[in-house]
């Protein structure tokens, strides 16, 4: 992925907007984000609610067209593709959504959600669909017989492991998980995202993972690209962001991380103020009004990003030069 962008343009200009000669309103979501994504790994994504990481998740699979940038899919840029090609590499891209209640039809019995992208991709065998169904549900840890149950009779574990086998039914390379765990009580958050971790292993999948915990990110991830405002701030292999985070915003983040063992606590390091309104994102850094190391140079330009190992760059003008 290369320069994405997508902006969603919000109806007339205000008067402040004119002034500053923009004809109509623009919500930034997504403002130059790029990365790679090695095969077999898991690549999170993290970053307050409201930084772009949903419109991130629907861009890179075309269910949200950008407004510019290249996404690449094995050498082929997928964004200028005729939408029959694009419909036809949909099995082999899926997604699971953040909500297992409104992403699962009410009025679908469980055999039919899971069945419904092998019908969608051709496929005609209905013995052949139904045993495919009942597999993946089976590895998804649901019993044959829940298949003919509707989704209200499952808890929101169950529902999401429902949502987990229709990503999975059609045998896909490439995975983007959009919070998945969000929606779930803690102690059933732990046998989701262990059950993702082993068929992320079996299946050989390529991922993005993406939450708003850093905590549940880390645990999913080789590598993490941090976000805030619809840019991405700094990207690292886990190990090392735990170990020294680099970006300001970032080292807030691991700060917030609670910590039984007192020797293991980072310096509290509070976030002052709230994310900038997406419409007026402020000039230079978009981090800068909250940033405690801000200087000048912040407020006026956008730092470019400085590559400080392998895998590994940041977007601050501390490293710059």
């Amino acid at each position: 992925m290369n320069d994405l962008v997508k902006h969603y343009g919000v109806g007339r200009a205000s008067a402040l907007d004119k002034l500053l000669g923009r004809s109509e309103r623009v919500v930034h979501a997504l403002d130059g984000v790029s990365f790679d994504i090695s095969q077999n790994e898991t690549f999170g994504v993290v970053g307050e609610s409201g930084c772009g990481k949903t419109t991130l998740a629907r861009a890179v699979l075309l269910l949200t067209p950008p407004t510019s940038g290249t996404i690449k899919f094995e050498g082929t840029d997928i964004t200028q593709l005729p939408k029959q090609d694009v419909r036809k590499l949909r099995s082999r891209m899926q997604i699971i959504f953040q909500d297992p209640i409104s992403s699962l039809d009410p009025r679908m019995r469980v055999r039919d959600i899971v069945a419904e992208p092998l019908v969608a991709t051709g496929e005609k065998n209905r013995s052949e669909i139904l045993e495919k169904a009942r597999s993946i549900l089976e590895k998804v840890g649901l019993s044959s017989d829940t298949m003919n149950r509707f989704p209200h009779q499952f808890s929101g574990g169950q529902r999401q492991r429902i949502g987990i086998a229709r990503a999975l039914v059609c045998d896909p390379e490439f995975l983007v998980l959009d919070e998945p765990t969000s929606a779930l009580d803690a102690s059933i958050q732990a046998q989701v995202l262990n059950l993702l971790r082993r068929l992320e292993k079996d299946l050989r999948l390529t991922s993005i993972f993406i939450s708003h915990n850093i905590n549940v990110v880390c645990y999913m991830s080789d590598r993490i690209a941090v976000m805030y405002a619809g840019e991405i701030v700094e990207t690292a292999p886990t190990r090392d962001l735990l170990n020294k985070p680099l970006h300001p915003y970032t080292q807030t983040l691991l700060a917030s991380i609670p910590r039984t063992d007192p020797s293991q606590r980072r310096p509290e390091e509070k976030i002052v103020g709230e994310q900038p309104s997406p419409v007026n994102p402020p000039k230079g850094c978009r981090f800068h009004p909250r940033c405690p190391h801000a200087f000048e140079k912040c407020r006026s330009d956008k730092p470019d990003q400085v590559t400080i190992a392998a895998n590994r760059w940041v977007a601050c003008h501390m490293f710059a030069g």
